[in-house]
């Protein structure tokens, strides 16, 4: 990284700063500072501030401030009213300063798949540098863009969001020359109201997209037709059944998913139609980017998925299972179920379904519907969380042979001790449920069972 206190100073218009030391990094966690970094503290939990000191005893030699009261002796303060908002103003000239090309992606599920399918696709031409594990919001992009490589060709960053206005603050700061939106589904509606509304909070994207950019959308979302028809950039959509890049699908087991692009085979080391739909906006940034099919074609056979995304793992008496429990909401659950039912198996189909949280008024009525994707496909199923009541009685309203399980959210030692007294050597299990409901929990139990 090549930036130094001075350089720092006036970009956030800071005076009387003449260091001309260079700093190595940029850190918020005062644990990871190394000599010569920048240490930048923010107000969570506790407030950053209380470890300037920690930072400079691990090798800080200036901090962005906001304090009152004097820093700590021996260390550089930056004093700014807001740290987040001079991260972000630091992130965004650091980034024109390295000057890659940006790709931004969105959507309410499959980023992170889609992320990790791009970068796997534009590094077989470009050096590339990638968000790491779910570094995706106001703090997390920034830090991104100050970890990335100097000599990074191709950045591809992940854009998430809870609220509005969120997205256009990190399309503001990264100027994407292409973006995606993967999907448009349900999570978050508790904040944003309706999937009218998560429609209007994804597309914020295009308020930093190059005029002559390129943004993906699928095909077989209306709600986005509205919001799209006025726009300066290239406009393409995607999707199995129609669009500007369209998939058939020729072959599918629990590991592959082999399709056809025209009349070029491709080939995902994972399962899913839906997966299908994230390699086709790779395939689309990487045809933009001047890709030819065999390098597309390769990247895509070479992806390494982030954990606990569709991950197939073994539990500790031999049954399969498929852990998808980094979060969910309606749309993903629904896929997801979809997909392991059309599996083919030797033994019993049994799901783990948790909490999908922040869906606001409507959760009950969602949660119920999952009961159309269990039915008839599975033989067992086991419901962890006060919102997974509904689909509990869903199902009890059902003419079907599934047997269900209920789990108050207190008792994951007994949800955890009945799966290991239940499955079979030859089952297959799916896991799925927001985050903070911590299903990884099961699934590392599962895995470590006699």
């Amino acid at each position: 990284m090549k930036l130094t206190i001075k350089e720092i100073a006036q970009v956030l218009e800071i005076p009387n700063i003449d260091d001309s030391r260079e700093i190595h990094g940029v850190e918020f966690d005062s644990r990871k500072i190394q000599s010569g970094d920048l240490f930048i503290p923010f107000s969570g939990q506790r407030d950053g501030h209380d470890f300037v000191q920690d930072a400079l005893d691990n090798g800080a030699i200036a901090t962005l401030w906001s304090r009152d009261t004097p820093a700590p002796e021996g260390i550089i303060p930056l004093p700014v009213k807001s740290t987040l908002a001079a991260t972000q103003k630091l992130a965004g000239y650091y980034l024109k300063k390295i000057k890659p090309k940006v790709i931004g992606i969105t959507g309410s599920n499959g980023k992170t798949t889609t992320k990790d399918m791009t970068e796997s696709v534009l590094s077989q031409k470009f050096k590339t540098y990638k968000t790491q594990g779910n570094y995706n919001n106001d703090i997390g992009l920034p830090y991104t863009v100050f970890q990335t490589p100097e000599d990074c060709e191709m950045l591809i960053l992940e854009m998430g969001m809870d609220r509005f206005n969120e997205i256009r603050e990190l399309t503001t700061l990264a100027q994407p020359d292409a973006a995606a939106i993967t999907l448009i589904g349900e999570a978050h509606i508790e904040n944003l109201g309706s999937r009218e509304g998560i429609a209007k909070a994804k597309m914020e994207i295009v308020e930093g997209l190059k005029k002559d950019g390129l943004l993906l959308i699928p095909s077989d979302e209306p709600l986005l037709d509205p919001l799209t028809k006025d726009l300066s950039q290239e406009i393409q959509t995607f999707g199995m059944e129609k669009g500007d890049l369209t998939a058939q699908i020729i072959s599918e087991d629990r590991e592959h998913t082999s399709f056809k692009i025209n009349d070029t085979v491709f080939e995902i080391p994972v399962l899913g139609t839906y997966n299908v739909k994230n390699a086709l906006i790779a395939y689309g940034f990487g045809r933009y980017f001047g890709l030819s099919n065999e390098e597309i074609k390769k990247g895509l056979a070479e992806v390494q998925l982030t954990k606990n995304r569709t991950e197939w793992l073994k539990a500790g008496n031999g049954a399969d299972l498929l852990s998808d429990v980094y979060n969910a909401n309606p749309t993903a659950m629904g896929l997801v179920l979809d997909t392991v039912a059309k599996i083919e198996t030797s033994g019993r189909k049994i799901a783990v379904l948790a909490d999908m949280l922040e869906l606001g008024s409507d959760s009950a009525q969602l949660h119920a519907q999952m009961a159309e994707h269990v039915v008839d496909a599975y033989d067992l199923v086991f419901l962890y969380g006060e919102e997974m009541k509904a689909l509990l009685h869903a199902l009890k309203d059902e003419e079907t042979t599934i047997t269900a399980f209920h789990f108050e959210k207190n008792d994951k030692q007994e949800l955890i001790q009945t799966l290991k007294k239940e499955i079979r050597s030859n089952d297959t299990i799916v896991l799925k449920g927001s985050n903070g409901m911590g299903l990884l929990e099961v699934v590392e139990e599962l895995e470590n069972m006699e």
